[in-house]
């Protein structure tokens, strides 16, 4: 049994050395740039076609954009889908405290013309709120046009604007014909 035991052992070692060995003298694998068949001609049909030298052609990021892009779907689709988002926006802002005391500040004006400035000042801050909670650019325009026909609806083009600085006109007071009493003295007598 020593005998199998020093003889097994004895392989292993020998074994391992010869291993050693082959591996000591195991010819390096060339680089990637030698030319193996360099003045050798090679047959047509043996010769294949090298994949390029950086990998394969990748398309351009925008061509990816848009291949992973979802699809659309369709006009209606789309504006129900905004004015979902847009009612949303609405939702949160609404609520936000600067914008409910700007409202109370525009709605407390005394005359049409400071009421009409400040509801200006209202949608300013109404709308900048939303476009702040918004990433999406589609809803962002969206917002501004909603605002620009907001704030077109202020003005007065038909009414002539005042130079600034000069004093606003106070209308005279209309005095009351007494005509209805000259009538019913006139139908009586």
């Amino acid at each position: 049994m020593l005998y199998c035991y020093v003889l097994r052992r004895g392989l292993i070692i020998s074994g391992m050395l010869v291993g050693a060995a082959l591996a000591i003298h195991a010819q390096e694998a060339a680089p990637p740039s030698v030319d193996l068949y360099e003045g050798q001609e090679q047959p047509e049909a043996t010769m294949t076609p090298s994949p390029p030298l950086n990998g394969p052609e990748l398309p351009e990021l925008k061509q990816l954009d848009e291949t992973f892009k979802p699809p659309s779907l369709g006009t209606d689709a789309e504006a129900t889908k905004m004015r979902v988002e847009w009612r949303q926006l609405r939702n949160r802002t609404v609520s936000d405290p600067e914008v409910q005391a700007a409202r109370a500040f525009a709605l407390a004006a005394r005359t049409d013309l400071e009421k009409r400035n400040r509801l200006r000042e209202y949608y300013n801050i109404y709308y900048q709120r939303m476009s702040a909670l918004t990433t999406n650019a589609e809803i962002k325009l969206a917002l501004e046009a909603f605002k620009t026909g907001h704030q077109s609806l202020l003005a007065q083009p038909r009414v002539r604007p005042t130079p600034p600085g000069s004093p606003t006109p106070v209308p005279a007071p209309v005095q009351k014909k007494h005509e209805h009493k000259n009538k019913k003295n006139k139908l009586k007598g």
